[in-house]
């Protein structure tokens, strides 16, 4: 009997457009499309970690339940030094408050992150040892996120040069490979149609795992959203302080997010014209700004209506190989 070809998922770079995964993901699994391997970029290392982890639910949990705002608040100012955030130990938290696996190596599905060295510019594959200094390398945006220190390299975000990482997850042993770009400038189909108070309508696809760790969830969430509502106030007056600009400017953050966001569009374009993934999945997040937290939701659902669209295609593919 012909055994399947394996099956890579290449989750892309995207920021706040990275919870589109979660949606996506959810999409595969209930039409039960397997996962052999994942290769991220930044936000779609740290979904893509905790997918492997099997912590996927509690992660969509906590960000439903959170005012996405406040993820900038999990992070210290640390002008004026090599970027306005310092992530390592709020990283950490939020990566640990979901799963206990720390190294690659507990991972159930193989898994590798992109970053690039800062002085030499090229892609550096991760793919062992400590979960968190990978995600801390592969999410550092340059003059956002400060640069970490891997041996002898300075790492930044993996976006600068690979935001869709194809290539990698053909070098991990996939024979189809599913990526998905979240940089893509295409819009949805109902910009406002749906409310952020009523986000489980149609992506609630697990009900039994979110019920489970409800009442063990509820009471740290809220510990932690109350002690952050706080702390976003305070960043955001800081920041405010700090760089004395007037309302109508765009705010540093966004400027430098959607700048790199800009580049990244292009990178992944001519990237993927040449390392082509057997389907291509692009959510239709085209009107969303990359610092857009507080559409969890919307992500989520457009995310898992891209994902749908391909499935038949996925299919199509896995039946045929062997």
């Amino acid at each position: 009997m012909a055994s399947r070809k394996t099956v890579g998922l290449v989750l892309g770079s995207g920021a706040s457009r990275g919870w589109a995964h979660i949606g996506i993901i959810e999409a595969l699994e209930e039409a039960k499309i397997p996962i052999d391997f994942i290769a991220g970029c930044s936000v779609g290392a740290y979904v893509g970690a905790l997918y492997a982890s099997g912590s996927l639910g509690s992660l969509k949990e906590f960000l439903l339940r959170m005012d996405g705002k406040k993820i900038f608040s999990y992070f210290d100012v640390v002008f004026p030094r090599s970027g306005l955030l310092n992530g390592s130990k709020r990283v950490q938290q939020l990566f640990s408050m979901h799963t206990s696996a720390k190294t690659f190596e507990e991972l159930a599905i193989p898994l590798v992150m992109v970053a690039t060295d800062l002085e030499r510019g090229e892609k550096v594959v991760i793919k062992s040892g400590n979960i968190i200094e990978g995600l801390r390398a592969t999410m550092s945006y340059p003059g956002l996120f400060a640069p970490v220190r891997v041996e002898d390299r300075w790492l930044v975000d993996g976006g600068l040069v690979d935001p869709v990482p194809v290539g990698v997850a053909r070098a991990m042993g996939a024979g189809i490979v599913i990526a998905v770009d979240l940089n893509s400038r295409i819009v949805s189909r109902s910009r406002h149609a749906h409310d952020q108070n009523d986000p489980v309508k149609l992506i609630d696809l697990r009900p039994e795992e979110t019920e489970k760790n409800h009442d063990t969830g509820n009471e740290l969430i809220k510990k932690m959203a109350d002690f952050y509502e706080s702390a976003g106030n305070s960043f955001k007056h800081k920041t405010s302080e700090l760089l004395r600009r007037e309302a109508a400017t765009p705010d540093i953050i966004e400027t430098v997010i959607t700048s790199i966001a800009i580049m990244q569009e292009r990178i992944t374009r001519i990237n993927l014209a040449v390392d082509r993934p057997d389907i291509l999945i692009q959510p239709r997040l085209g009107e969303m700004k990359m610092m857009n937290f507080d559409q969890v939701a919307h992500a989520i659902e457009e995310g898992y209506i891209g994902a749908q669209e391909k499935i038949e295609d996925i299919k199509t593919l896995l039946s045929v190989s062997g």
